[in-house]
């Protein structure tokens, strides 16, 4: 007799979606949101020759700002071509960042390594949300702090995933990413590893010349976006396309006829016990 479980198979998905985010460049996209890890580091704020850990760190944006501030920093990502770029772009800064492939859930360090983790928009996609938590509260120092940006689940976040999740849905029962953008979901996945959790709503803008050029730069690069694309019929494929012209256009500030989303996202610190 076969006992039914509701747990999924983490395995299985991290590769699917490590597949999902190998496609496209997600620089094309993330470079818009620097100012997100300005404001990250800002708040976390290391000192210099602090360790701090740059945990999805994609093509290096918040390691990158952070090592201006003489961190001893490390990346960690699990696409290779990304963490390539991002060690051209720190070469071309003149940065010493170590860049390393690993999974946020499985983090490849000793506890108590680094004084400082932080994440924009990463940590937030990987399937086993406790365990990634778990990770986190691990590899930091008692004393260090944590910092995040995660995307809400309201506003364009919510609508521009859902419009994904109807031509690609997701698997049953796994939490949404958006969950990390709650004070409540923060509190139950970090729990008495974490001290006060200090969490503040903001809003980044991001600039495109409209809102075909929005659509065909994520159709094109973004990784989620791609990957559906190339699962779709042509028919399809138009299809998605307009649903994701009609959710940038409403929230689209911008009144000389190019796009301007204004998104909010959870910026998060919190003390590690």
């Amino acid at each position: 007799m076969t006992t039914p479980t509701d747990t999924p198979d983490f395995a299985t998905l991290t590769g699917r979606q490590q597949a999902t985010w190998a496609t496209g460049d997600f620089h094309q996209i993330g470079r818009q949101i620097v100012v997100v890890s300005e404001a990250l580091v800002e708040a976390v704020d290391p000192h210099a020759g602090a360790r701090v850990l740059d945990v999805a760190c994609g093509s290096g944006n918040t390691a990158l700002v952070a090592a201006r501030r003489f961190c001893e920093v490390t990346g960690v990502d699990y696409v290779p071509a990304l963490l390539e770029r991002a060690r051209r772009r720190a070469a071309a800064e003149g940065s010493e960042i170590e860049f390393r492939i690993g999974d946020a859930q499985a983090l490849p360090f000793l506890d108590a390594s680094f004084d400082a983790i932080v994440s924009v928009f990463g940590v937030m996609f990987a399937p086993d949300q406790a365990g990634t938590a778990a990770e986190l509260l691990r590899v930091c120092r008692p004393g260090g702090r944590i910092g995040l940006a995660s995307w809400m689940p309201d506003g364009i976040a919510a609508d521009f995933f859902g419009t994904h999740a109807r031509y690609n849905p997701p698997p049953p029962g796994l939490p949404q990413a958006t969950r990390w953008g709650t004070a409540v979901a923060l509190d139950e996945l970090f729990g008495e590893g974490a001290g006060e959790i200090r969490s503040e709503v903001r809003v980044v803008r991001q600039y495109y010349r409209s809102v075909d050029h929005a659509v065909e730069l994520y159709a094109r690069w973004f990784g989620p976006t791609a990957r559906t694309m190339e699962m779709l019929d042509a028919p399809s494929r138009d299809r998605l396309r307009r649903d994701l012209a009609a959710v940038m256009s409403k929230y689209n500030v911008a009144t000389d006829g190019t796009l301007i989303i204004e998104s909010t996202y959870l910026q998060t610190v919190m003390d590690r016990r």
